[in-house]
């Protein structure tokens, strides 16, 4: 069992953007890295150096011919117009950019080896992973490879049967609803806002019997998360005793994120990080969304923190603060005139609210589907 929470991360991340205008122009791990160190928190004992996944490995989601296309599309820094339609590359959304292979394959490359790391037990974080819309044989909402399903696949590979997957990412998993349809043996718990992009992941779809979808409106607050929390998350989770607990965390749910819509601050995400850890021998936890460098790198920072037990400071120390400092936000008005509390500390401040009933009704809703399923979500 490992004896410490272990941090997946690379260099390959400081600098890679997909195009100055994409919203994945932003530094979001190498962010985590640094300010990690910065306060302390990663020492080189706790750091493991992410290793790319060769093809044979992907190919255990992805298609041969995709993965093919994607080396493809790196070494010649184009793609066909059929190469295009059929997988997905080089869109608006998916662009061909220098490490378009590379990349995705060492973020893979570390929810794989996660799963080998975790195989006797521990707590391991790759914030890299997270990338849940991937599919089979295409790219698909930024994500040219699924590294959460290959993570899955890697900790059943190495003895975890039984896995609770929760995403809370203000989109919805759809690349992970596709590859673990209707398995009795996965509980999947998405919280992701209602009407936006990919559009899926409605309250009545359960992925054929293997999934509680809370589709929530605009302006999710901490409050209404507390609850989804206490009445869904936890239980459900804790009912289903899983082998291993995935938790794809990912940082566009809070207020500053601009393509979502929701009103969280990062103390949400940590209070379900920390809630959410002793309830399997295995935990893992991913990144994901987030397109603001200084929301993404003080909540993804958080969540490290987190998971080792570590004190959110009122203020970041000297050595933070200038990375803070130094990040840019081009070309959105939010990096205009950033507030001074995204330079000098972590923690949000609290971002309260009333309990909306269509939430409080939602969440009832899969209460009792849950309940309801008894034996098959639940381990007596």
């Amino acid at each position: 069992m490992l004896t410490r929470p272990l941090f997946i991360g690379h260099e390959i991340y400081r600098g890679s953007s997909y195009g100055r205008w994409h919203p994945l122009r932003v530094p979001r791990v190498s962010t985590t890295m640094d300010l990690s160190r910065a306060l302390g928190w990663l020492p080189p004992a706790a750091f493991v150096t992410s290793p790319r996944a060769k093809p044979a490995a992907l190919h255990a989601w992805h298609t041969s011919a995709y993965v093919a296309a994607l080396q493809a599309a790196e070494d010649a820094q184009a793609v066909s117009a059929e190469i295009r339609a059929r997988h997905h590359i080089g869109t608006v959304s998916n662009p061909v950019y220098p490490e378009i292979f590379r990349r995705p394959a060492t973020a893979a490359g570390g929810s794989i080896l996660a799963g080998e790391l975790l195989a006797r037990g521990g707590v391991v974080y790759n914030p890299a992973g997270g990338t849940h819309h991937g599919m089979p044989d295409r790219a698909n909402g930024f994500c040219y490879l699924n590294d959460p399903v290959l993570a899955m696949l890697s900790l059943r590979h190495h003895g975890a049967r039984r896995i609770a997957y929760v995403d809370i990412d203000a989109h919805h998993c759809d690349g992970v609803a596709a590859a673990f349809h209707g398995d009795e043996d996965v509980l999947m718990i998405s919280v992701h806002e209602e009407n936006l992009w990919p559009r899926t992941g409605l309250l009545q779809d359960d992925a054929g019997g293997s999934a509680l979808n809370l589709p929530v409106p605009r302006g999710l607050n901490d409050s209404e998360m507390a609850h989804i929390r206490e009445a869904l998350l936890l239980p459900a989770v804790a009912g289903f005793a899983p082998d291993a607990v995935v938790l794809q965390c990912g940082a566009d749910a809070v207020t500053e994120d601009p393509l979502a819509h929701l009103d969280l601050s990062n103390s949400a995400h940590w209070a379900i990080v920390a809630a959410l850890k002793p309830l399997a021998p295995r935990y893992l936890v991913l990144g994901g969304g987030g397109y603001n460098p200084w929301s993404v790198g003080r909540l993804w920072t958080g969540v490290w923190g987190t998971l080792n037990g570590q004190d959110i400071p009122d203020r970041v120390p000297a050595e933070a603060e200038e990375l803070l400092r130094r990040l840019e936000f081009k070309g959105h008005r939010l990096g205009r005139n950033p507030p001074e509390h995204w330079f000098t500390t972590l923690r949000d401040a609290p971002r309260d609210g009333p309990l909306r009933p269509s939430i409080v009704d939602r969440v009832a809703v899969l209460r009792d589907r849950w309940q309801q399923a008894g034996e098959r979500w639940q381990r007596t």
